[in-house]
């Protein structure tokens, strides 16, 4: 078990280096490869859209292929398209590599829910902390040093290529087990052909709603967040040191928060407490992002929490290891193409108004719709309880959910994306 455990925790450590190295170096990759405001925001989309449609194939692959061989072949694929985006001029090349290993991410992303709730079912939200904490010590790690490696090196690709040797190092521990007979999921609570669907639940939709809205957040900070402070006055260096202080200051509640949301009885408090708190940020950003960028910064890591949470809240909202591969596929999925907007849109408006109070306004309305939407999973429910499930003999059981029936409950301020959907 320790093996397996400082495997996770070596593989987390990955799991946003390859952003926020990327988020720090933003300027000088836009001079290298001559991108305009609009393809940078594209570059910034490409993580949550890679998330979306790659991790949607991780519960097919689970069925086929034992979770160590498939946690090896995804670091690979994770170390060489990050060496591959660094040795090319093409924009093309370089967001189509990125995207390759960023492949490698998404399925982990789906993939590590399971395996905590299958090698440490009495320790979900510990363990979960643990991983969570080594992403931001990687995501931090990456942002503060990317900027200096890039200057020792006398290019900007040296500072996003040095990563992919952290990839390769986090298969060692997962070698062993993947080169011997793998374990598959366990299936004894269900038929062995037995499919469960998460887009015919409540909690599934709920699920995706809450984990794409957090997701705008934290994928427009990390690409877009050393950029406001750049235009604010810091140093390059700074800006970058700044964008690492998100996830630095956040490291104690990293490990907290999840550990307490799986102890609390009532969850709501922590996911509304945390909302707000991101909220806060957000103001101080957009009224003064230099003289108080500390404490912004330390409230946003603070608010970004909610990530960790609503990792816990898979793994709770689901009976079997079947279960929670499914609904952290379905909710990351689905989750990731609500996120691909954020970025996207930061980047437009920001071309387009030469400024951050109009990108800061959409994070605000999308913490809003986290809000309602981080009531609703705060419900105490299973997703083997609500989905429809199709096995050798046809439907099992089925409550059917929508999009515009989750949206629906977030508040006023959803009724624009009710009416959409």
């Amino acid at each position: 078990m320790l093996l397996v455990l400082a495997g996770i925790v070596l593989v987390a450590v990955n799991l946003r280096a390859v952003v926020t190295s990327l988020g720090a170096l933003l300027d000088e990759v836009r001079d290298g490869l001559h991108l305009s405001g609009a393809v940078a925001g594209v570059v910034t989309t490409v993580p949550t859209i890679a998330f979306a449609v790659f991790g949607a194939t991780t519960p097919w692959l689970v069925r086929r292929v034992p979770p160590a061989r498939l946690l090896v072949a995804a670091m690979s694929v994770l170390a060489v398209g990050q060496l591959l985006r660094v040795v090319t001029d093409s924009p093309a090349a370089f967001i189509g590599f990125s995207a390759l290993a960023l492949a490698g991410i998404a399925v982990t992303n789906v993939l590590l829910p399971m395996m905590v709730k299958q090698s440490f079912p009495d320790r979900p939200g510990l363990v979960t902390g643990a991983y969570t904490l080594s992403m931001s010590v990687g995501a931090a790690a990456a942002s503060a040093a990317a900027v200096p490696v890039a200057h020792a090196f006398g290019s900007w690709r040296a500072g996003l290529g040095v990563w992919a040797l952290l990839a390769a190092v986090a298969v060692l521990p997962w070698l062993p087990s993947a080169l011997r007979r793998g374990q598959r999921i366990e299936r004894r609570e269900i038929h062995p052909s037995a499919r469960i669907r998460p887009a015919r639940t409540r909690i599934g939709w709920s699920m995706a709603v809450f984990f794409g809205m957090q997701s705008i957040g934290g994928y427009a900070v990390m690409g877009w967040l050393a950029q406001l402070f750049r235009d604010s006055g810091f140093t390059p260096s700074t800006a970058g040191l700044l964008l690492a202080g998100v996830t630095l200051f956040a490291l104690p509640f990293a490990l907290l928060m999840p550990a307490l949301a799986g102890r609390v009885r009532r969850l709501r408090p922590l996911i509304l407490g945390l909302t707000a708190v991101c909220g806060v940020s957000y103001v101080g950003l957009a009224i003064a992002p230099h003289a108080g960028a500390v404490l912004w910064v330390t409230l946003l890591g603070i608010g970004q929490t909610v990530f960790p949470v609503s990792l816990v809240v898979i793994g709770l909202r689901a009976r079997t290891a079947e279960g929670t591969v499914a609904l952290s596929a379905f909710a990351q999925s689905v989750g990731y193409l609500f996120a691909s907007l954020g970025p996207l849109l930061v980047g437009i408006l920001y071309e387009a108004t030469g400024g951050w109070l109009a990108p800061l306004g959409v994070l605000a309305v999308a913490l809003a719709i986290q809000a309602g939407a981080g009531v609703l999973i705060s419900r105490p429910g299973y997703v083997e309880d609500q989905a429809h499930v199709s096995g050798a003999n046809g439907p099992i059981e089925a409550v059917e959910a929508t999009p515009a029936a989750v949206l629906a409950e977030t508040g006023p301020l959803a009724a624009p994306l009710r009416e959409a959907a």
